[in-house]
């Protein structure tokens, strides 16, 4: 192995999560380059031994492959310390204070000044929903309106915040400066921080009067009716995911809406792929001398001719007759052959039974 993680925080390969957790607080604070004495380089070295070994994942690949796994050394460091789950570590030594008494958040602390999002592209939340749809519709394809109730663009200000014609102003809480500098106390020294204004959304200027309608958000909850367009052939649990159709985001981009498709079943028919198939009843007498039957199929009603002596369980393919493959091929429609025996014989059925069985049928 190129970096044994294990040595590089001082524990053995049967160690727990809790013990990965201790050793790595323990070597943070004492390597941490802020710190006098510090170690930026051994710091680094630390924090990549902890993302792999505290991933139960990571550390399976490890174990087995060593530092060169997919997403092991350089996978690691180049997530930089934002790749740090700090959630469990608030407070020092599982306590509500910190170091020398001081309350912190190591899960704060890191994700402001490792890059918590700064810079990022703000999005809207996703939304997800289930729809149910018929056999026949999930074979073909159709279309869905739906009404969704969301955070959408607010149609007077077209989501500026402002009264329609206002001027803008400088952003009094930034400055101008669109973001926000915080100094934070940690058990590692005294932190700088950099977060975008939450007053001006990063512009650096606000509405000198705020939207009548959505109070300067530049977004409201309302309701919104969306298409969805369901293609031919989709299965049972696809999901049908449309860009930008989810929730607002001032000053950003909207998430996505997420539809769940639910095929209800159908009465005689299944999907086998791209092929439809069904059973069909025959009689003793057709499966012998051969007949016609009527088949309900999704392109309607068809004459269907079944030859002399087929077998139990045979199956006659229908070309064509199934689910869309594209524009110009389908599947095919399968019917499987149920010869149904007499239960109870008349006697004339019986003595010409007799007969064929003395003819060796």
């Amino acid at each position: 192995m190129a970096n044994d993680y294990y040595k590089i925080l001082g524990i053995d390969k049967n160690a727990s999560k809790e013990d990965i957790k201790k050793a790595f607080r323990k070597l943070a604070h004492q390597y941490h380059p802020d710190k006098q004495g510090g170690n930026e380089a051994k710091f680094k070295e630390i924090n990549e031994a902890y993302q792999i070994l505290s991933d139960d994942s990571k550390r399976a690949s490890y174990d087995t492959y060593g530092s060169a796994f997919p997403g092991g050394q350089g996978g690691a460091q180049g997530q930089g310390f934002g790749g740090f789950d700090f959630s469990g570590f608030q407070g020092f030594n599982g306590g509500e204070q910190g170091f020398n008494g001081v309350e912190f958040d190591l899960g704060d602390i890191f994700g402001d000044f490792f890059g918590g999002g700064r810079g990022q592209m703000k999005r809207g939340r996703d939304i997800s929903m289930d729809l149910e749809i018929p056999f026949a519709e999930s074979i073909f394809g159709t279309e869905r309106k739906v009404l969704i109730t969301k955070t959408i663009v607010c149609s007077e200000c077209h989501g500026a915040g402002g009264k329609p014609g206002t001027k803008m102003k400088k952003c009094e809480q930034c400055n101008g400066q669109g973001k926000v500098h915080e100094a934070k106390r940690t058990m590692f020294g005294n932190f700088s921080t950099v977060r975008e204004c939450s007053s001006c959304l990063g512009k650096g200027e606000v509405p000198a009067e705020k939207c009548s309608k959505c109070h300067g958000a530049g977004a409201l909850r309302g309701q919104e009716e969306i298409r969805i367009s369901i293609p031919a052939g989709i299965s049972n649990g696809e999901v049908i995911r449309m860009s930008g159709k989810g929730e607002a985001a001032p000053g950003g981009v909207p998430g996505d809406l997420y539809a769940k498709i639910h095929v209800l079943s159908h009465s005689f028919l299944k999907r086998e792929g791209v092929n439809l198939a069904m059973d069909l009843d025959i009689k003793l007498s057709d499966a012998l001398l051969g007949g016609e039957y009527p088949v309900e199929t999704l392109d309607g009603k068809i004459s269907l001719k079944i030859p002399e002596g087929v077998t139990h369980g045979e199956i006659l393919r229908v070309r064509g007759k199934g689910v869309p493959v594209d524009k110009t091929k389908r599947g095919d429609f399968l019917i499987k052959l149920n010869i149904k025996l007499p239960k109870k014989l008349s006697r004339k059925a019986h003595k010409l039974f007799e007969e064929l069985k003395n003819e060796g049928i």
